[in-house]
C-alpha cells in the first residue's frame, strides 16, 4: 500500500505538467509500486537493463559511473521530489552504464516501463508528461557537460549549490566533490573560502 503522502508528493509532481481527473489519477496510482532502499543499496546495478522509472519520495538516491580507475562519477542526484532512471537503458531495453543506490535509507515509487507504455496509449497525456521531464533531463545534462568544459571547480560548485539546494549540508563532502570533479580536499578549501563548514 502507497502511504497517502507519497501518493500526494507524485500527483503533485505530475500536477506541474498536465491535469489528471481523479479517474487517471487513481489508474495511475494503482501502477505504482512502493519500495524502501536501505544505504549503501543499489536500485540498479551496472550492465542490469533498467526496468522501471523512479520518482523518490523520501531520502536520496544518486546515479554515477566507475572509470576504469575505480573513480567515481557522480551524474545525478535525486532528492524528494526527483525521478530517476537509467535513461539509455530504459529506452533501449539493452544493459545500462549507470549505477543508483541510496546515499540514506531512501523510499521510492517505482513505474515499470511496460506501464508506462500503457500509460501512454491509454492517456496519451502522461506521454506529454514524461516527454517534458525528459526534455528538462536532456537540457540539464548538456549544460553540465558544457559547464563541465568551461567553468572553474568554484563556478561548478556554486551551480552545484543553485540546482540541489536541500543537499548542501545532507551529503557527504566526498559525493559533492564526484559529481563537480574534485578531489574532497579541493572542495573542502572551497567551502571554506564560502564561509561553510
Amino acid at each position: 500500500m502507497i502511504r497517502t503522502e507519497d501518493q500526494q508528493l507524485i500527483l503533485q509532481n505530475i500536477g506541474k505538467h498536465i491535469q489528471l481527473s481523479q479517474d487517471e489519477q487513481t489508474h495511475f496510482l494503482s501502477l505504482l509500486s512502493s519500495r524502501t532502499i536501505a544505504r549503501k543499496t543499489f536500485l540498479l546495478k551496472e550492465n542490469e537493463v533498467c526496468r522501471h522509472s523512479a520518482f523518490v519520495v523520501a531520502g536520496c538516491l544518486r546515479g554515477y559511473t566507475v572509470d576504469n580507475n575505480g573513480f567515481e562519477h557522480v551524474l545525478q542526484f535525486a532528492p524528494p521530489d526527483w525521478w530517476i532512471a537509467d535513461m539509455y537503458s530504459l529506452l533501449s531495453g539493452l544493459p545500462g552504464q549507470l549505477n543508483i543506490d541510496a546515499l540514506e535509507e531512501t523510499r521510492v515509487l517505482l513505474l515499470a516501463k511496460s506501464d508506462q507504455e500503457d500509460l501512454y496509449r491509454e492517456t496519451p497525456k502522461f506521454e506529454r508528461f514524461f516527454r517534458i521531464i525528459t526534455e528538462k533531463s536532456l537540457v540539464a545534462n548538456r549544460q553540465r557537460v558544457i559547464d563541465n568544459m568551461s567553468l572553474t571547480a568554484k563556478e561548478r560548485y556554486e551551480q552545484f549549490c543553485r540546482h540541489y539546494p536541500t543537499l548542501i549540508h545532507s551529503i557527504s563532502q566526498k559525493q559533492i566533490a564526484a559529481y563537480i570533479g574534485v578531489t574532497p580536499e579541493f572542495l573542502s578549501k572551497l567551502r571554506r573560502l564560502r564561509g561553510m563548514k
